[in-house]
């Protein structure tokens, strides 16, 4: 099959949920001998040249890249909730440079799919409606308002009021595409389900993210056993309203308790006002990471407080598939069909959440436990090459 994915960002370097996501399914679908053209947005948040990307990425696709600002600005921001209905997270992303482009390459090639890497891409629909009659597959990487509501939830003052109307737009903007395209692909069995509520009546597949065996290999030559340990992206809301949940009501009871005890933090684009709250006894940060699995391998205990976000954790399919116990919140698992005391601990609130640090760190024997089974879960349920299998032969009962 001839494959085209699109994408409102370059999902290499893939160093977050959403890149790592695409990238997957881009190798994926290389292996099983498809031919494969990424047409992304390069992004002034994420600009790469064309020239970063290894030879053997570009190997499993042919890469095109269009320059796309989509600057984001408190001024923008504001005129956008005054003058228009338009969500200002989605209209960053309509480019005529970009729908250009699109065209260009639909009129030089043939696609049997074109697969739309997320909601802010569904705007093209119409575009390829018109130059292609590939099907046009929706990859829902999440539902998008369910972020920007529990965002909102969370949040206070004239925050709150912005992420509630923003929210409710991103909702009705959700909703507007729902059946636009030929078949949708959501990401957890969750989403398909929100999904289908929300009016979707097209054929449906779900199909996680899934991680590279010959990659994530779990071992522990410099294990540092006892510690602590979250990875994600620092500049992404839940992360920060997680991470400051844990230092400010969970740490502190922790390091009471095992003095000697290290949390290390790592992840990239950190903003200067978080950084300064990582400065708490035995908090070490780390930054961006050069190799983000030897960092996960050399921990031994991960940490993920999510409360709000929505779709799939790519980090918490990392870290079990590194072995690596996980205590997490409900909303830090959800879409993933984990067992909590099997594979993983969930915690429903701040006592719970440091009774079960202090678990794995006391009970070796439930530590070893859990670290095998996530290991054993993983490569039963989320084998990248399978996943892209199952997706693809999915898509050959639809092509006519």
């Amino acid at each position: 099959m001839k494959i085209l994915q699109i994408t409102n960002k370059v999902p290499y370097p893939a160093n977050d949920g959403g890149a790592i996501a695409c990238m997957n399914l881009t190798r994926g679908f290389a292996l099983l001998g498809h031919e494969v053209t990424v047409f992304a947005m390069n992004t002034l948040k994420h600009h790469t040249d064309l020239s970063e990307i290894p030879e053997q990425v570009k190997d499993w696709a042919e890469f095109r890249l269009v320059d796309v600002p989509a600057r984001i600005s408190p001024f923008s921001a504001a005129f956008n909730l005054i003058f228009s209905v338009q969500p200002y997270n989605a209209v960053r992303f309509i480019s005529k440079p970009f729908a250009n482009g699109l065209k260009k390459l639909l009129k030089e090639k043939e696609f049997d799919i074109i697969q739309l890497e997320g909601l802010y891409v569904c705007p093209y629909i119409p575009l390829i409606r018109k130059y292609s009659n590939a099907k046009i597959v929706y990859r829902a990487h999440n539902i998008e308002h369910e972020i920007w509501e529990r965002t909102a939830a969370l949040s206070k003052g004239l925050r709150r009021f912005y992420l509630k109307i923003l929210s409710k737009r991103i909702k009705v903007f959700e909703k507007g595409f729902i059946n636009r395209y030929d078949l949708i692909v959501p990401i957890t069995e969750r989403d398909g389900i929100i999904l289908d509520k929300m009016g979707n009546v097209r054929p449906a597949h779900v199909s996680p993210t899934g991680i590279e065996t010959t990659v994530l290999i779990p071992h522990s030559k410099n294990l540092e056993h006892p510690s602590l340990f979250h990875i994600g992206s620092l500049e992404w809301a839940p992360n920060q309203e997680g991470i400051i949940w844990f230092i400010d009501k969970c740490w502190p009871k922790i390091h009471e308790k095992f003095p000697n005890l290290k949390f290390y933090i790592a992840g990239r684009k950190a903003p200067d006002w978080l950084v300064r709250r990582f400065d708490a006894p035995n908090i070490v940060f780390m930054g961006e990471v050069e190799d983000a699995y030897e960092f996960m391998n050399s921990k031994s205990i991960m940490v993920v407080p999510l409360f709000s976000g929505s779709g799939m954790r790519i980090k918490v399919i990392e870290g079990m598939a590194l072995g690596k116990p996980i205590v997490s919140t409900p909303i830090g698992t959800e879409g993933i069909s984990t067992q909590s005391g099997r594979n993983i601990l969930i915690a429903d609130n701040e006592k719970e959440f440091v009774a079960d640090v202090e678990r794995l760190i006391i009970d070796n024997e439930l530590f070893n436990s859990i670290s095998r089974n996530a290991i054993e879960y993983i490569q039963e349920k989320f084998d990248n090459l399978a996943l892209a299998g199952a997706l693809t032969d999915f898509y050959k009962m639809h092509i006519e």
